[in-house]
């Protein structure tokens, strides 16, 4: 069974399907890759051995009578973010250390109903802040391909997974590139769908008006065939779009002559010379395949990580002050009063970041200052969608890189905030609008992966699979695996 985990998510459904293998017998073999190399990488915060045994038994049974979907047996991993019934959830944090989740998010809900097999849940930044898997307080996470680097974040527990073929798919969220920013570190596909068309429900918010759930995975294909599953209206949450699901894979071959491809000039003009000749590079099989390349403007876009580092400590220091020792989480020892058990068990159960965040959303939603930061923070906001939607008039996808450069060493940029925030500079502007955008491997840089980012309009998922599936048939990039993980 040793080939197994060198197989995609959908090369492993089609061997379930004929029955080479069980789904119980592939569960055990990703679990016992997890047992005997993750304490290399850090990527798991909670395992579910006996949990995914069992619903592999049910997979299997469903397999067995012939009422299987394309996902049923398939296994999974989810980011620590995701409430799952009766398992940790922790968002990485001391202040939720010991929280069981009662119920489940609506994508592990589907995702489960869909049949899949959840091995466990994976690390992350804290409370998705950072960009390189580091402010966990279980530990960094390591990169596969050199274990001296980060992963990126804050779903580098999810990437460095699915990289190291520890699991077949995962699922992430991204608020300013977190799907996309490990999955180009990683040599993975992360898509970043529309806001709106994955459910927020049991999603523990960091930024509500940012944060979208999306698939990490080794191919297109695969995303597509977890997108479909994930997608979809919910009631439950006020920011669901309620709006049909196409069939993600009906449109995956459709040819790529005539496409339109948009390259923001913004993107490029600080790019480093050898990242800029991958991507360049991959610009040109999209040539070769008929595409049409046209230099666009996004005069704005510059502004985004300003006006993100407002919106999104604003909209976090909001969502954390739930979080006070009272009804659950981290609670402080012998508080003496109400105040000292609020500060005392803040101040113990936040990390550095978090608290960094906090405070900077508190300062620009004071009464001093809403207007001079926050107000204004929204109202370029509305500027960069705005130069997005012009471009649209213009061109089909826009692309450029997804990282200003291949993963940096564990601990360079935890003393310098500011440089940390910069590793998010070309993601960032996707969340403000809202859009979709997927990010897959193009290249390595020294050994180290790189990612071509590509962004549609709203709700246009459906074309960014399609091009990033044309790319994968014309190259190999994506099906690389770490050599120590191999």
């Amino acid at each position: 069974m040793t080939e197994l985990h060198h197989l995609s998510l959908a090369e492993l459904g089609r061997g379930l399907a004929e029955r080479r293998f069980s789904s119980v017998e592939l569960t055990r073999h990703f679990l016992e890759r997890i047992e005997r190399l993750d304490p290399r990488l850090n990527a798991f915060i909670t395992v579910t051995a006996d949990q995914a045994l069992a619903a592999a038994q049910a997979a299997d049974r469903a397999l067995a009578e012939g009422s299987a979907g394309p996902l049923t047996g398939l296994p999974l991993v989810h980011k620590d973010i995701f409430c799952t019934d009766g398992v940790l959830t922790t968002c990485a944090s001391r202040m939720l250390s010991n929280f069981v989740s009662p119920y489940d998010a609506t994508v592990v809900a589907r995702l489960a109903a869909a049949g899949m097999v959840m091995l466990g849940k994976t690390n992350m930044d804290e409370f998705a802040m950072g960009s390189s898997n580091e402010t966990s307080w279980y530990g960094p996470v390591r990169n596969p391909w050199d274990l001296g680097k980060v992963p990126g974040g804050s779903s580098g527990g999810s990437a460095a997974a699915v990289a190291a073929r520890l699991a077949p798919a995962a699922t992430g969220t991204d608020t300013g590139g977190s799907i996309r920013q490990p999955a180009a570190l990683t040599a993975l596909t992360g898509l970043k769908p529309t806001y709106g068309r994955v459910s927020r429900y049991g999603l523990i918010a960091f930024a509500s008006s940012l944060d979208q759930a999306g698939p990490l995975t080794r191919s297109a294909y695969d995303a597509a065939l977890l997108l479909g599953a994930m997608a979809g209206f919910d009631p439950r949450d006020s920011t669901s779009v309620d709006a049909p699901v196409p069939d993600y894979l009906a449109t995956l071959e459709a040819p790529l002559a005539g496409l339109k491809i948009g390259l923001p000039k913004e993107l490029f003009e600080d790019l480093e010379e050898a990242n800029a000749r991958l991507v360049r590079d991959a610009l040109g099989v999209y040539e070769k395949l008929g595409a049409q390349l046209i230099e666009v403007s996004l005069p704005h876009l510059p502004l985004s990580v300003p006006t993100y580092y407002v919106v999104a400590p604003a909209e976090c220091s909001s969502n954390l002050s739930r979080f006070d020792g009272v009804r659950f989480g981290y609670r402080c020892e012998d508080p003496v009063d109400l105040l000292d058990l609020y500060e005392r068990s803040r101040g113990e159960g936040f990390g550095a970041e978090v608290k960094r965040r906090i405070m900077t959303g508190t300062y620009v939603l004071s009464a001093g200052y809403y207007d001079a930061y926050y107000l204004k923070a929204q109202r370029v906001r509305r500027l960069i969608a705005n130069d997005f939607a012009q471009a649209f008039t213009q061109v089909d996808v826009l692309m450029g890189p997804t990282v200003p450069g291949p993963a940096f060493e564990l601990g360079a940029k935890l003393d310098d905030p500011v440089t940390m925030y910069l590793s998010d500079i070309y993601t960032i502007g996707v969340n403000l609008a809202g859009l979709p955008a997927i990010s897959i491997p193009c290249g390595f840089l020294d050994g180290l992966p790189i990612g071509l980012q590509i962004i549609g309009p709203h709700f246009a998922e459906e074309r960014l699979l399609n091009v990033a599936h044309g790319y994968q048939r014309e190259t190999d990039w994506h099906t690389r695996t770490p050599p120590e993980f191999a």
